[in-house]
């Protein structure tokens, strides 16, 4: 399990024991478009039950561990040039110089990303740094949530910066469409089935569940993994 995965079990719990009672009246604010967010995630659900789910099952019923793991890695890889761009932007030089230090590694003697050699060498993964916590960390508000078709949950502050994020992608500079669609289809086909394992941890109303989990997964990320909570006597996180 990798780390970020760890980190969304560890929400996921967290939320399904404090939500109802930290948590409610402020995602209820956070989510004026409800009615049309849910019509959303229903579509996103039946896209998911009949095309996403079952693919990403064949998927790693089908490929062996090792080289579904090296296909994680050569994304997470990819994701290191985006780490360092906004780690720059928010002032984290130290997270900078680790993930250009991971990427550079990875990229030569881990063959493209797909061993993660540079964790071996001293150089952790980090949680990850995109644009929407980039702004979030100069202090621009997440906005209300949305629940986008296709692309899941954001927020009005997250849903534009995909966009931003997208021009450090390398995958975004190949010359076929074609090979650009295949990458992105495979990138989330993974991701899809490294999410499997969370299937059955879903309970209740599961737009409110994935909704509460996702804000929460947010704020720890802008907050650098320090989540408040409203008993008082709990460490944050």
């Amino acid at each position: 399990m990798t780390k970020t995965i760890q980190s969304l079990v560890f929400l996921v719990v967290w939320a399904a024991v404090s939500a109802p009672l930290a948590y409610a009246s402020e995602t209820a604010d956070a989510d004026p478009y409800e009615n049309l967010n849910r019509k959303s995630h229903s579509f996103n659900q039946t896209l998911d039950k009949y095309i996403a789910r079952p693919a990403a099952k064949l998927y790693t019923s089908t490929l062996p561990d090792p080289v579904e793991k090296g296909v994680v890695n050569v994304f997470s890889n990819l994701d290191e040039i985006t780490n360092v761009f906004n780690s720059l932007l928010q002032a984290k030089f130290g997270q900078a110089a680790n993930d250009t230090g991971r990427f550079l590694i990875n990229s030569t003697i881990g063959i493209g990303g797909l061993f993660d050699v540079a964790q071996r060498a001293g150089l952790p993964k980090g949680e990850g740094e995109d644009f929407g916590q980039t702004l979030g960390a100069w202090g621009v508000a997440e906005g209300p949530y949305l629940m986008l078709p296709l692309i899941g949950p954001s927020t009005l502050r997250d849903a534009p910066s995909k966009f931003i994020d997208s021009f450090a992608n390398p995958v975004s500079y190949l010359d076929e469409v074609s090979d650009r669609n295949s990458m992105r289809a495979l990138g989330l086909l993974s991701t899809r089935a490294e999410l499997l394992e969370l299937d059955d941890v879903i309970t209740g109303d599961s737009y409110l569940f994935v909704r509460d989990v996702y804000l929460q997964r947010r704020q720890y990320l802008v907050s650098d993994g320090a989540i408040e909570d409203d008993f008082g006597d709990l460490d944050d996180y």
